[in-house]
């Protein structure tokens, strides 16, 4: 592996990054994450992904609903099942925030 490769990334993958922060369900998350895809994998592939790594990104969006359709791509709603087929690209950024609420 070549230098480049090591410091940015191999050019054949698409690396997106994940961030799951709040109280979901039971507990608290905490996650930020990059995962590395194969070229053309899309919003599907990147919950199957997180599963067989141990990041509980599926398990986060089915205990908690209102996150299913706040599910946000680059700073953009993208609703989960809406959006199952929908193509990532190398850079992405994909947040699930749990809303706070106190006073």
């Amino acid at each position: 592996m070549s230098l480049r490769d090591r410091l940015f990334g191999r050019a054949d993958r698409v690396r997106v990054r994940v961030i799951i922060k709040g109280r979901i369900g039971d507990g608290w998350r905490d996650v930020d994450r990059t995962f590395a895809l194969a070229p053309g994998a899309v919003l599907r592939d990147l919950l199957d992904a997180a599963d067989r790594e141990g990041v509980a990104l599926r398990d986060a969006i089915e205990h908690s609903p209102h996150l299913r359709h706040t599910l946000m791509l680059n700073g953009e709603r993208c609703p989960v099942d809406e959006h199952l087929e929908r193509a990532l690209r190398d850079g992405d950024q994909v947040y699930l925030l749990a809303p706070l609420a106190g006073g």
